[in-house]
């Protein structure tokens, strides 16, 4: 049984709150036990909607949950998913103020950009490949409205799959001579590497979770449209930063971007 619809309300006004004043509050599902994954997307989707319609426009999706540690964490055996608005996307090499953020943290990841559009179901590795004109390396800035990252899968659902920001490197072209399951990511933190992975990690392949997304937003009526890019998920661990902190990845084939934690405010 799902949640009323006043209720699903409520609790995006609250998570819209939270990050407006970047006041975290306590997990939804304590607030809301019956909270669903399902009630939880349609929380997730009345702030998508909050935020179109104060002039936002959508530029991609990202993909959580990828990998095995964090799906045993929650208990979960599959990814989730969330959006991402023009205003989330940084200028790589830039700065952003650390208190825009509630408690945030960086990761290492895969960006696809899209030339033809992706809906499901029954999308294949394969046409993600064909449906791909680049990818990028990202440095994706997770965070979370939910108090010290106390999270179930409704929660990170609920609060946009921890969305935060995202810094993109340069476009490379989609095509046989990129290997990304055997890329190799490094992610810096202050000039010190502090995590490594492969893009196996990312489900065996990161094209593997784009397929996923694509698959996973036809129940919705959702497509993934030319022109909008997908974060496929994180190669490492995700680490906190603040302000002073400059993070920066490298990804192998694809390059390196970084970010620069300011104390100015938002």
């Amino acid at each position: 049984m799902t949640l009323a619809h006043t209720v699903i309300g409520q609790a995006a006004d609250l998570l819209h709150d939270a990050q407006t004043h970047r006041v975290p509050i306590s997990p939804l599902t304590e607030r809301y036990p019956g909270l669903t994954v399902a009630d939880a997307y349609g929380i997730q989707q009345v702030n998508l909607t909050r935020r179109l319609r104060a002039g936002r426009t959508l530029v991609g999706n990202k993909i959580g949950l990828t990998s095995e540690p964090m799906q045993t964490l929650l208990g979960v055996d599959e990814p989730d998913f969330g959006y991402i608005l023009d205003d989330m996307v940084l200028p790589p090499g830039g700065t952003v103020a650390a208190s825009r953020f509630c408690a945030p943290r960086v990761e290492p990841e895969v960006a696809f950009l899209l030339r033809s559009p992706l809906r499901g179901p029954g999308v294949t590795v394969e046409d993600v490949g064909a449906a791909t004109e680049a990818v990028a390396v990202a440095l994706e800035v997770v965070d979370s409205r939910i108090a010290d990252w106390k999270l179930t899968l409704p929660d990170t659902v609920a609060d946009n799959a921890s969305s935060g920001a995202v810094v993109l490197g340069d476009w490379v072209p989609y095509g046989d001579g990129l290997d990304l399951p055997t890329a190799r990511a490094s992610l810096w933190l202050n000039g010190t590497e502090i995590d490594s992975g492969l893009g196996s990690a990312v489900l065996g392949d990161p094209a593997v979770a784009v397929a996923w997304l694509a698959n996973a937003l036809a129940p919705f009526g959702t497509a993934i449209l030319p022109g909008q890019f997908v974060l496929s998920g994180s190669f490492t661990t995700a680490a906190f930063v603040h302000s002073g902190d400059q993070a920066s990845t490298t990804i192998s084939g694809l390059g390196t971007v970084s970010l620069q934690f300011t104390e100015e405010k938002p």
